[in-house]
């Protein structure tokens, strides 16, 4: 806390007096004091991959997709409980295998030139019913079929029907639309966390319309329910949305929803050009401090004066960044090698002098430590009671020696793939790069690529060791360890493997993994769930590099925009206020 607070003070401090509070906004009063008006502009240093819900699997897409596309269920941006989206209410059978979901009349998909007359249209049970068919469909569009397979009854049959060629003229048994406005869904087994999956951007509602005129255009041209739609793609350089002026929602007032008139995306690569653009009041908010800068934050500390005039919003994260080994790769295939690696790593001078103090160490599971926080004493995870790695360069040079390879003599090339954007992974690579030379006497090189190409390489088994960070789906331990499933990993070299990319297999991981998520006791659940954690530590597939801490500036006049362990954002709610009262003082922890 203590750091929390210094860091706090000294990014005010050194953003004091940086000129008005923003960018003249033309402002409309509403009831309950909010107002509408305003583009929330925002920018990611990487470029988005694909906006089609059934391929959203990046942050970047999701964050721009989310405030597009809409599910049956939805997060509440402040507790990430569950909460209403185009299902306003659902309920479950006694034997938790059957869901019933009630849809929301007047809900309506954009307008849109698949459309007649470009007008949307009222959604239905059957758009569901569709939405999922083709989630349950072998495209190469489709990266998301792993969350109704083995679940949802009929799911596999279909998606193998189309396989061959000759999909089932009956779909998936289990998705039925009982009238308009009604949809239920029936699970092969009981399974605890489905409504969870049902929050994931493959379970987004789109229209047949849609993908019959766009096809693989998907990818930007979007048709959701959201409260904004899609004006302006500038690949590269900046996405617009605009309001939805048809949107359901409304607020606690009666105000029609969302309160913004817009929000621009843009893509500057360099987070110091970022900074300084927040600085400006040319962005509306930064996710993450430039750490290259961190040194200058501090002496400007010494002359800062003025009030605070900014928000800074902390939260632990649900996020670990590490770095993967191909288990199929000659070389990391040995469980010594890869141990070797991971005791050669000091994560704490990593977190203390590379990352100036943002982040916890990994030194745990795969798992981050905020699930030891849970929601009750019989949710929580225990993180410190899994094994992981500490630093032990003695142990590591006598593990490569058994592999072979004494001193690193024999070694053979090893390149750390890491993609561009992002200067601290840069330079937390560097610095792992440098231990492995000294401690292991293993040269490394580094071979940075944009963000897209480092994925196509690590999901096609291109890439022996690489860099990768993962943030939860759900708030749920189940969203960090199927990676590990076998369940994701193809039978052959040639297929992509899109989530489980280090295509490890481990029958006690697979058994471990898979009886929790056909248990309903929340106690059991994560029991079963830290076993699975602890034999990926065990089996050393991957090796944690440490787990996020979310931090996040805020211009004054930005409301109603919570933080939360997951960074899951919805700017429905999100208004502008810019009297100078409400400006004075909101610097916030």
């Amino acid at each position: 806390m203590k750091r929390i607070a210094f860091l706090y003070l000294v990014t005010m401090a050194a953003l004091a007096g940086c000129g008005d509070p923003g960018p003249e906004q033309e402002q409309q009063s509403a009831k309950g004091g909010v107002n509408y008006g305003g583009v929330f502009r925002i920018n990611e240093e990487e470029d988005f991959r694909n906006l089609f819900p059934l391929n959203v699997y990046e942050i970047v897409s999701h964050r721009i997709a989310n405030q597009v596309y809409e599910g049956l269920i939805l997060f509440n941006q402040n507790d990430l409980s569950l909460t209403t989206g185009v299902a306003e209410s659902w309920e479950v059978n006694d034997s938790t295998n059957t869901y019933t979901f009630h849809i929301r009349k007047g809900v309506m998909f954009h307008d849109d030139p698949c459309f007649p007359e470009g007008k949307g249209r009222e959604v239905t049970a059957k758009d569901f019913v569709y939405s999922f068919t083709r989630l349950c469909t072998a495209d190469p569009m489709n990266a998301g079929f792993w969350v109704f397979r083995d679940r949802v009854k009929g799911a596999n049959a279909y998606y193998q029907s189309t396989v061959d060629g000759s999909p089932l003229a009956e779909g998936v048994t289990g998705v039925k639309a009982v009238d308009d406005y009604t949809l239920q869904i029936e699970l092969v087994d009981t399974y605890g966390g489905f409504l969870n999956l049902l929050t994931t951007p493959y379970t987004w509602v789109f229209p047949k319309e849609a993908l019959e005129k766009y096809g693989d255009e998907m990818r930007i041209k979007c048709v959701g329910t959201g409260p904004f739609k899609v004006k302006q793609v500038k690949e590269g350089d900046a996405v617009i949305l605009e309001r939805n002026d048809k949107y359901w929602g409304k607020d606690k007032h009666g105000n029609a929803l969302p309160y913004l008139d817009a929000v621009k995306f843009t893509f500057v690569k360099e987070k110091k050009s970022e900074f300084l653009e927040f600085k400006k009041q040319n962005l509306d908010m930064v996710f993450k401090l430039p750490v290259e800068m961190i040194d200058e934050i501090l002496e400007d500390l010494e002359n800062a004066k003025g009030n605070l005039g900014y928000d800074l919003q902390i939260s632990p994260a649900m996020g670990t960044q590490y770095y993967g080994f191909l288990q199929t790769d000659k070389v990391f295939n040995d469980i010594r090698v890869r141990k070797a690696f991971s005791y050669a790593i000091d994560r704490k001078k990593i977190i203390n002098y590379t990352l100036r103090g943002e982040g916890i160490p990994g030194n745990y599971g795969f798992v981050p430590p905020i699930f030891d926080r849970g929601t009750n004493s019989a949710k929580a995870y225990n993180s410190e009671g899994i094994r992981g790695y500490e630093y032990n360069p003695e142990k590591a040079k006598q593990l490569l020696a058994e592999a072979g390879y004494p001193e690193g003599r024999g070694f053979p090339p090893v390149t750390l793939q890491l993609n561009s954007g992002g200067a601290r992974n840069i330079q937390v690579a560097e610095v792992v790069q440098n231990m492995l030379v000294d401690n292991l006497g293993i040269n490394v090189e580094m071979n940075v690529m944009p963000f897209a190409q480092h994925l196509e390489n690590v999901e096609s088994g291109k890439a022996r060791f690489w860099r990768g960070g993962w943030l939860s789906d759900f708030p749920e331990p189940e969203s960090f360890l199927t990676l590990f499933s076998s369940a994701h990993v193809p039978n052959s070299m040639e297929e992509k493997s899109l989530l489980n990319t280090f295509r490890y297999r481990s029958a006690r991981f697979d058994s471990l993994f898979n009886a929790a998520l056909h248990t309903v006791d929340d106690k059991e659940r994560y029991a079963l769930y830290q076993k699975a954690d602890q034999q990926v530590m065990d089996d050393a597939v991957v090796m944690i590099i440490y787990y996020e801490e979310n931090y996040r500036l805020l211009q004054p006049y930005v409301k109603n925009f919570p933080i939360n362990p997951m960074e899951y954002r919805k700017l429905t709610d999100v208004y502008f206020d810019m009297s100078a009262d409400s400006n004075k003082k909101t610097a916030k922890k």
